[in-house]
């Protein structure tokens, strides 16, 4: 099957940290395309960031609907644009945040995010909501490190995340952590061994279910919601983005 793994924000660095934690789950005949947009914010710290990185999410979309993908992962915590992907896409499309929240079920009665900056924490909060986890999120719980420091965990930033983490167990009771960051994908190995409770990383989480959704042939449903979109014109920068009235490949095979 081929897969695509799509990092909305613009960091080649960060893609290709969040490449090698999806190569090491993936099956050995999975295809992996992972990919960044070549507009939008380097970094999504915030409701604006988000707002203009979904755009870029849409037009990798558009592209590896071109090249047969089977399936995506977008891997980013806000998972920005899952719902308008979903649209565009025949295949399955989960983000990361839904994707490890709902494994973090599995393991666990209870569970706590630790994320990037306070800031961030109104959009990790609404997507605990919108996937219904309240009764399952014991808390979320900022390091107040940016993104774009996670490159370099050389530092300080490994240690903060650890204690948040250990303060999620000790103070909020949580039993399980979700990393509220794709540039966290290659630090939960080692925070699961020092803190002894499953340490569940969206990358990972979503590159394996959406190889699962594949594989039991389940795509998008294109009845109702996650139709593709109406053709119709779009007016200026948005001209390129207008939906056609071409049937997906899939769709005339």
């Amino acid at each position: 099957m081929k897969l695509q793994v799509i990092n909305p924000n613009t960091s080649a660095a960060m893609t290709a940290k969040i490449g090698a934690a999806a190569r090491q789950v993936t099956a050995p005949t999975t295809e992996l395309v992972v990919c960044n947009p070549t507009m939008g914010p380097v970094s999504i710290e915030g409701h604006y960031d988000e707002a203009l990185s979904v755009l870029g999410v849409l037009d990798e979309v558009r592209r590896g609907e071109a090249l047969g993908v089977q399936g995506y992962v977008i891997a980013c915590f806000g998972d920005p644009g899952l719902r308008a992907a979903r649209e565009l896409a025949q295949g399955p499309v989960v983000g990361i945040a839904e994707a490890a929240m709902h494994l973090a079920t599995l393991v666990a009665p209870r569970f706590s995010i630790v994320t990037t900056l306070s800031r961030t924490r109104g959009i990790a909060q609404h997507l605990v909501q919108s996937y219904g986890m309240e009764r399952h999120c014991a808390s979320i719980r900022a390091t107040d490190i940016a993104v774009l420091e996670l490159e370099h965990t050389s530092g300080g930033a490994y240690q903060q995340i650890l204690q948040e983490c250990r303060g999620a167990i000790a103070q909020d009771g949580a039993e399980a952590i979700v990393l509220g960051c794709g540039g966290m994908a290659d630090l939960a190995t080692d925070l699961a061994a020092e803190l002894g409770v499953p340490v569940i990383e969206g990358v990972a989480a979503g590159v394996k279910l959406v190889e699962t959704l594949v594989s039991l042939n389940l795509g998008t449903s294109k009845v109702g919601e996650f139709a593709r979109p109406l053709p119709k014109p779009y007016d200026g920068l948005l001209a390129q983005f207008a939906p056609s009235s071409q049937p997906h490949l899939s769709e005339v095979e």
